[in-house]
């Protein structure tokens, strides 16, 4: 066991509506806690919340959120723990995030030569469900990037803005407020940090959520919404070609996916069956995106009992509102971050 703890300190925004999870995470959190100081910021009803009191180590900082303005709640999490912290470096988790101690060790020292830490997620174990996600974070790493759900950050990066939005897309709207303001990220594609999937049922509630979150990126957005439209043309035009133009999509999702697999030592925790899944999810995308474009036009996605429209702000758009913040406020690491692609 590590003598010293690191030095960082953890941030966890919860917000739970049942307990199924707790037993699980307990053991967790207590793992954790010799490893680094822990906060765990819980917007959980008041019942909950003292259930998690008394199951939670001693050593957790336990507390509620800050009455926020509205928005997606677990910025006001966040935030709250991150004006509390007296950490230089944050690790920000997602409560099905499972880090090692080794991974800890790595995004912490990452921090040195970047203001934002991104590694890659990856669900342990794999029911059906989570192959069908992962097929998703395969296409994303070979088009571009994944988006994971933990982050570390450097805390001076975080209040030289003020923070950053309660959008839908948040851990995309804290990269870029940070990088907007001239900081550095540091993507570390190679770094794998287990989650624990969803059940299958919040898994199916997630679908047209996760595909509103294109509408942060439009070039994405517009292949997505195009693909549908693209294989029905040819299907009505050519129904001799249904067949081969639906096995020739099929095929290149496929391809796509082990593209995505093979980068940065994927194969290492994505097994080849996760691939298979990947004409489902094209399939599901190409469906949801226009279901997402609906909601968009009668005002947003439901979002914990609110609607929410905004996805994510463009880079440009926060260059102008935080644009050399960061630099005002505190010295750059040492070293400028290159993406690791």
């Amino acid at each position: 066991m590590p003598s010293e703890p690191l030095p960082a300190e953890y941030i966890l925004p919860l917000r739970w509506a049942e307990d199924s999870g707790l037993d699980e995470l307990v053991p967790y959190l207590e793992q954790l806690c010799s490893w680094i100081r822990v906060t765990v910021v819980d917007g959980s009803a008041p019942d909950l919340f003292d259930s998690h009191q008394a199951r939670f180590p001693a050593s957790v900082r336990h507390i509620r959120p800050e009455p926020g303005a509205g928005g997606n709640g677990k910025v006001t999490a966040v935030m709250t723990a991150v004006r509390l912290s007296s950490a230089d470096k944050l690790v920000i988790a997602d409560d099905d995030v499972r880090f090692t101690h080794e991974g800890l060790t790595a995004v912490i020292e990452a921090l040195d030569h970047a203001h934002v830490v991104r590694p890659q997620n990856f669900f342990e174990p794999l029911p059906w469900h989570a192959c069908w996600d992962t097929a998703r974070t395969l296409i994303n790493r070979a088009l571009a990037d994944d988006f994971p759900g933990t982050l570390a950050v450097r805390r001076d990066a975080l209040l030289a803005t003020d923070g950053y939005d309660g959008v839908l897309f948040e851990n995309l709207e804290l990269i870029r407020t940070v990088t907007a303001a001239g900081g550095f990220e540091k993507r570390l594609p190679g770094l794998f940090i287990a989650r624990r999937p969803p059940t299958s049922r919040h898994f199916l509630k997630q679908r047209v959520r996760q595909a509103y979150d294109s509408f942060a990126q439009p070039g994405r957005l517009c292949a997505e919404l195009a693909m549908a439209p693209l294989l029905t043309g040819v299907i009505v035009r050519s129904p001799r070609l249904a067949l081969p133009a639906v096995l020739g999509s099929a095929v290149v999702a496929v391809t796509l996916a082990e593209v995505g697999r093979r980068r940065h030592r994927g194969r290492c925790v994505f097994p080849p069956r996760t691939i298979l899944f990947a004409p489902l999810w094209a399939a599901e995308r190409a469906l949801c995106s226009w279901i997402a474009l609906v909601l968009r036009i009668g005002g947003g996605v439901p979002y914990a009992g609110i609607r929410l429209k905004t996805a994510a702000h463009s880079p440009a758009e926060l260059r102008t509102r935080h644009g050399g913040k960061i630099a005002a406020a505190s010295p750059r690491p040492s070293v400028p971050a290159q993406s690791d692609r």
